[in-house]
């Protein structure tokens, strides 16, 4: 899948990116030396090939001149000197040069034990080269996908370390881009190209090798188009590499589209936002094709561009060479041997241009996935994290400020205290930071200034996962995952039996709907819970709440998916699972909150009223006046 949208605001670092893959390979370390080894090994049967073969032609040429010589008069059994020696009395001094480079024997004809050898040998080199190419092979598969199995749990945990500011910046779409596009493409490409490359550069240094010990003036010739190759090469990947970086980056704004279109589509058809929704894709999709065409395009100019390359060279090497054996300098094999060596030489540089798209788009990858491991984690653990042994439940703001932007202030100097057991209501107009205020006691995000504790504890000072672990949580927006209406309940303790989870299940009034369906507490639900209402979705959260038997207590307005009459069962259930612990509740309907022991009324960050459903009425403060906008007929209409 390719990109579309934003262009790049800078070049990729195309070589700190590669060096830093490469280092990704360093704990096989062992076995890409042993890798190296064995295409070595390949490379150098290989290589040896043509010029043994070389070799099986002398031997052809050698017996079809001996034949002709003989027929044309010369008494067989002369040696090579006697022949060059006779030719040239005879005025044919070319052809006594042509023959001075074969060992050739008046009479014999071909020798064909001799030939069959050389070809033996042949097919033993070839046979070698194949046997030690498939353990290379084998190897480097191993190794690759070692490294991409390593990277995908580095970004697994550096996901679970990332604070939940870096998620409020990023789509959904395209943080999944990078977990599984960018890395699926990024071992695509260490797969193709990994094992490729060495044999590549592997080959070109023994074919240069084996070409200078044939004839260095037909080597000088080949070795002239290396560096107008590299010219072309770098030219043209230098113009497609933005492309490929400005469409593995904006892969992320297309899923990203997708994913939130499909996951509301029941909003889109509601008011009517298919055409709009089909426009927007229809023109991220042009992006997408125009960046992806351009890419592929212009870094697939390089494979004809060196083809050309190719076919100059071995235009050269044929005649300069053809020039050679006619003055005696070379024999006709090694001739052919050169003229194949030749092809072999193009051939790594040809493969290693023509990878360059895909090497391009692999390092474009990696750096996308370079750049969420780069990300600032969430501030690290104490190294000797304090610990509450028995919770209490006593939860103390202490002159707390935060805010999401530096320069927008959301909450200065709050102080509030939660005592054991009490049951704290959080009420307020939206955006008046009830949410964050929860947040803040479950370290979602760090206080700027002040500080929260636990039981006098500051939970700056507790591991994370320990605090969590004593925080049981509703929110409005309920999550399942694909699993067993069981398992859902049981996510927050594992290791419940099911009679625990029919008995929180039974609690939250989960049971009362369960048994309606085919599979009971067995039931599969899908990956979007579209097979269980959304009042459903939430008494599975509230069920899962009373499982894990927390000792604080977290409800974000987590009735607020139920019918009226649920509502009274559930509010009934909760008075009883508060009871003893502390708990923090956030509501819009204050009807759900009246017998709260203290009622938080919050404006732009601030605590401006407190105290009990009574006092607070009669105070006829903000708290009196969002009472009244919800439970008496508006005067006048609202304009």
């Amino acid at each position: 899948m390719g990109g579309l949208g934003m262009p790049t605001a800078k070049p990729m670092d195309f070589r700190g990116s590669l060096r830093r893959l490469l280092g990704e390979l360093r704990p096989d370390r062992l076995i890409i030396y042993a890798i190296l080894l064995l295409t070595a090994i390949s490379v150098g049967l290989n290589v040896l090939g043509p010029k043994i073969l070389g070799h099986a032609t002398n031997v052809i040429v050698e017996g079809v001149v001996g034949k002709m010589l003989a027929e044309q008069g010369m008494p067989a059994g002369m040696t090579q000197a006697q022949v060059e020696e006779a030719l040239r009395n005879a005025g044919q001094a070319k052809v006594a040069d042509l023959i001075s480079t074969m060992d050739v024997t008046v009479g014999q004809g071909i020798d064909f034990h001799a030939l069959a050898m050389v070809l033996f040998g042949v097919l033993a080199l070839y046979l070698g080269a194949s046997l030690f190419g498939y353990i290379q092979g084998w190897l480097t598969t191993g190794v690759v996908q070692r490294t991409v199995y390593r990277l995908r749990q580095r970004v697994e945990d550096k996901l679970g370390r990332l604070p939940l500011s870096y998620f409020d910046k990023q789509s959904k779409g395209e943080v999944l881009s990078r977990v599984t596009n960018d890395i699926d493409n990024l071992a695509q490409t260490m797969q193709q190209s990994l094992s490729q490359l060495i044999q590549a550069v592997l080959t070109l240094v023994g074919v240069l090798a084996m070409m200078f010990w044939i004839s260095w003036i037909l080597a000088l010739i080949a070795v002239v188009t290396i560096p107008l190759s590299a010219v072309i090469t770098m030219q043209i990947a230098k113009r497609s590499q933005p492309q490929f970086v400005e469409q593995w980056r904006s892969t992320g704004t297309l899923n990203a589209h997708i994913e939130e279109m499909f996951t509301a589509h029941e909003l889109v058809k509601v008011f009517g936002r298919q055409r709009a929704a089909q426009e927007t894709f229809d023109a991220e999709n042009e992006s997408l094709y125009q960046s992806s065409f351009r890419a592929q395009f212009i870094s697939g100019l390089i494979m004809p561009a060196m083809t050309f390359v190719s076919n100059l060279n071995y235009v050269a090497i044929a005649v300069v060479g053809g020039l050679r054996v006619a003055s005696g300098a070379i024999s006709i094999g090694d001739v052919q041997a050169f003229i194949q060596y030749s092809r072999q030489f193009t051939q790594p540089i040809t493969q290693v241009a023509s990878m360059m798209n895909l090497l391009q788009s692999g390092v474009a990858s990696a750096e996308r996935v370079f750049e969420l491991l780069d990300e600032d984690e969430q501030s690290p653990e104490p190294a000797e994290p304090a610990r509450v042994e028995k919770v209490a439940g006593r939860v103390a703001f202490e002159d707390v400020s935060f805010r999401y932007k530096e320069d927008t202030p959301l909450i200065d100097g709050l102080s509030i205290v939660a005592e054991p057991g009490q049951t704290v209501a959080i009420v307020g107009p939206t955006g008046a930071g009830k949410t964050t205020l929860v947040n803040l006691i479950m370290r979602f995000y760090e206080v700027d200034a002040g500080r929260i504790t636990l039981d006098g504890v500051d939970t700056a000072t507790m591991d994370r996962e320990d605090l969590r672990s004593r925080i049981g949580m509703v929110l409005q927006d309920t999550w399942l995952f694909g699993g067993t209406i069981a398992d859902n309940i049981a996510y927050g303790k594992v290791e419940s039996t099911q009679e625990e989870v029919e008995a929180a299940a039974r609690t939250a009034y989960v049971d009362r709907f369960v048994h309606h369906l085919p599979d009971g507490y067995d039931t599969v639900i899908d990956e979007e819970g579209s097979n269980v209402s959304a009042g459903q979705k939430q008494l599975i959260t509230i069920a899962r709440a009373f499982l894990a038997d927390p000792a604080i207590l977290i409800l974000d307005e987590a009735t607020s998916s139920v019918d009226t009459r649920t509502e009274v069962l559930v509010q009934e259930a909760m008075n009883a699972l508060r009871a003893g612990r502390t708990s923090f509740v956030i509501a819009h309907r204050l009807s759900t909150i009246r017998d709260a022991d203290v009622i938080l009324v919050m404006e732009h960050g601030q605590i401006v009223e407190q105290g009990s459903h009574e006092a607070l009425l009669a105070a006829d403060g903000a708290y009196a006046r969002l009472y009244r906008s919800q439970f008496e007929e508006a005067a006048a209409p609202i304009e």
